[in-house]
């Protein structure tokens, strides 16, 4: 499954014109938003968002239902996750759930 284009338009318009060094690559079969050269979102190819997030404060999201914890190759990620599409398909969502990926991904170093 290809990632959805409207999400990711919807996506880049949450980033906004003013966030510097965010930089769109094609990851994980979806399209990911890097701030810093640090994955913050991504359209994911198998629907809906994935987010990065503080590992050690993403337990009460995940609690929030429509929310899991992203598996790769059988293996949860602690501080990806997924979210439906359904969780996001309200604009003020969307926004929330970017953010919270661009904060954590502002909090790492530099790549």
């Amino acid at each position: 499954m290809a990632y959805d284009e409207k999400l990711a338009d919807r996506i880049r318009d949450a980033l906004g014109p003013d966030l510097p060094h965010v930089v769109e690559k094609k990851m994980f079969g979806g399209l990911a938003f890097l701030v810093g050269g640090n994955m913050a979102v991504a359209a994911s190819g198998q629907g809906g968002l994935m987010v990065r997030t503080d590992p050690n404060t993403s337990a009460p999201l995940l609690r929030a239902g429509a929310v899991e914890p992203m598996e790769m190759r059988g293996r949860k990620m602690p501080g990806w996750l997924r979210v439906t599409s359904e969780t996001v398909a309200d604009d003020d969502a969307l926004d929330e759930w970017v953010q919270r990926g661009v904060d954590y991904a502002k909090s790492l170093p530099p790549k």
